[in-house]
């Protein structure tokens, strides 16, 4: 059989690794596993959330409601928008696919920053659009509009905070940012932690309503990070009518499940939870960065829910990250970044204490 060259040339997106695949036998049980390696929410699922599952779950073999009329409506009133200003994704990566796919072509282009969700790229090879990246580091807007005028990309992404380094943008500082462009460029703001991002600081805060004011501009959210959700796969984006209604005709029907949905509105009300992750969140990465300073580490200062540690010569990510799974912790190597660094979800109180202690052994013996 012979496919597009261009897809038997697609890598393939390197997911976090399942917990299943560091269970050792009698030495290390499932229970015992410290998954932080994808930025799931160390408290689990919400209770709220928990109860909506169990509660819908005989509606598992009823195909769900396609226009998702009640998730919308919930997220409507929460960001101040109307209704159709809103699209339901299978999470928000399925959004960013379903973007590119209504813009891009063979002869396109997208604009990234140099190091950033990794999928903005895959997605962009499965159509054969060409990438071009910023040269710096982290994001740079300055960077990015020289690059646009010179290039006129068809697609502009701007992760913020981003994955998988931790920095964000100002709201100011994007706002003067998107007043520079032209009407034809799409711009797809993933605003996947911003929940985070906004608890620690409201200069970076970024709301759909302060970008809707934009022709070219989708906002992007999910259920995946502060919510617990990761598992039932919600994300959403927000956008001008016209942008929603052209992509959803891209969009699969029933794409996200009854039970999916149903435990999204349910997380999205559950405030003590959502306020004691906050929380957690970010007291708990004080200890990281303590632990940074007493070994001499760099780390990112983070605006999400993780850490980025970057390591020097004399250490090695993937060795470290393999002494961590034989302890039964999973941590993100950032190798396939072309970093030799490691990415850490902030845990829990006590999950976090066994994972420093492991890490300095690490650190100390390797």
């Amino acid at each position: 059989m012979k496919f597009n060259q261009h897809v038997c040339n697609l890598p393939t997106y390197e997911v976090g690794k399942p917990l299943e695949d560091v269970v050792h036998g009698d030495s290390v049980s499932y229970n015992q596993v410290i998954k932080l390696g994808s930025n799931e929410n160390p408290f689990g699922v919400s209770p709220f959330a928990k109860h909506a599952i169990i509660e819908n779950a005989s509606l598992a073999s009823v195909y769900p409601d396609d226009s998702y009329f009640e998730l919308k409506e919930v997220l409507s009133k929460k960001y101040s928008v109307e209704s159709g200003n809103v699209i339901v994704g299978s999470g928000s990566d399925q959004i960013i696919e379903l973007c590119i796919h209504a813009v891009c072509n063979s002869e396109s282009k997208i604009l990234t920053s140099k190091t950033t969700f990794a999928m903005y790229e895959i997605y962009a090879q499965h159509v054969n659009a060409n990438v071009i990246k910023t040269d710096d580091f982290l994001h740079n807007l300055d960077s990015m509009l020289k690059l646009y005028k010179k290039y006129k990309p068809d697609i502009i992404f701007l992760c913020t905070p981003n994955n998988p380094l931790g920095e964000a943008l100002k709201k100011d500082d994007v706002i003067r940012f998107l007043n520079a462009l032209d009407d034809d460029c799409l711009v797809v703001l993933d605003c996947a932690y911003m929940e985070y991002c906004a608890y620690k600081d409201d200069e970076y805060l970024i709301s759909p309503i302060d970008v809707l004011q934009f022709s070219n501009v989708i906002y992007l959210g999910t259920f995946s990070k502060l919510y617990g959700l990761g598992g039932m796969r919600v994300g959403y984006g927000i956008a001008n009518k016209y942008i929603i209604d052209t992509i959803n005709k891209l969009r699969p029907p029933f794409n996200v499940t009854h039970i999916s949905s149903k435990a999204a509105i349910a997380g999205l009300n559950d405030s003590d939870f959502i306020a004691l992750s906050l929380k957690n969140n970010f007291d708990e990465m004080e200890r990281y960065n303590k632990f940074a300073l007493d070994k001499s580490l760099k780390i990112l200062e983070s605006y999400a829910n993780f850490v980025t540690f970057l390591l020097h010569n004399q250490l090695n990510s993937t060795k470290i990250v393999n002494y961590l799974l034989q302890q039964g912790i999973i941590v993100r190597d950032l190798k396939s970044y072309g970093l030799n660094a490691i990415r850490i979800t902030i845990g829990i109180a006590s999950q976090n204490e066994i994972v420093i202690k492991h890490m300095s052994d690490a650190i100390d013996n390797i």
